[in-house]
């Protein structure tokens, strides 16, 4: 497979080291984070292509428009109009109850701007289609990026992040000023909406 040889040859060239769990044998979200530059995007793409996970992820509409659109649907995106974001919710949720069966990569914090809170999406997501959560990670103080162990979430949110912050604790992604800690605005355990 093309992108599987791509994939070695960039792990092989890159400064980056692969440091991975398994891969996720079932559909699965996959949190992206710390996500504070652009170039986590091809860290993910490098990561998926060389463990062969079919990806799905998520970014903003602006990315779909003019020559850009064919290209970004073809390596996985799904576009996402923020004036309506519990549609996307709406839309995944609809895709893994009709039989596809892929890992949606999600980045909770954000844009790649320091935020104050991760954004409960991914939360509404995992709980609505039973899917699993795998900790996806940039640490540039180690420069490593992988996976890290794939979670099921409880519904006791405030559990489930202290789960989440504790494996993020010690990771910086490429840009250290600009990490958000893993928080939810609301973690009283009030449902997430």
């Amino acid at each position: 497979m093309i992108r599987r040889a791509v994939a070695r040859l960039y792990w092989s060239l890159s400064r980056w080291t692969l440091q991975t769990e398994p891969a996720p044998q079932r559909p699965t979200l996959l949190i992206g984070a710390p996500h504070t530059s652009n170039w986590d995007f091809v860290l993910m793409l490098a990561l998926a292509w060389r463990l062969e996970i079919p990806i799905r992820w998520l970014g903003k509409d602006s990315l779909f428009r003019g020559w850009r659109g064919p290209i970004m649907r073809r390596l996985g995106g799904i576009p996402v109009d923020r004036s309506d974001a519990a549609g996307v919710v709406t839309e995944v949720v609809d895709r893994v109850h009709a039989g596809e069966v892929f890992g949606l990569v999600v980045t909770p914090d954000g844009t790649r701007g320091g935020n104050t809170y991760w954004k409960s999406g991914f939360y509404r997501i995992a709980r609505e289609t039973g899917m699993p959560v795998t900790l996806g990670f940039v640490d540039r103080t180690t420069m490593t990026t992988g996976l890290g162990p794939t979670i099921e979430l409880t519904g006791d949110v405030a559990a489930d992040m202290d789960r989440i912050r504790a494996f993020y604790a010690d990771k910086a992604g490429l840009r250290p000023h600009l990490r958000t800690e893993p928080r939810l605005r609301d973690e009283s355990g009030a449902p997430i909406s």
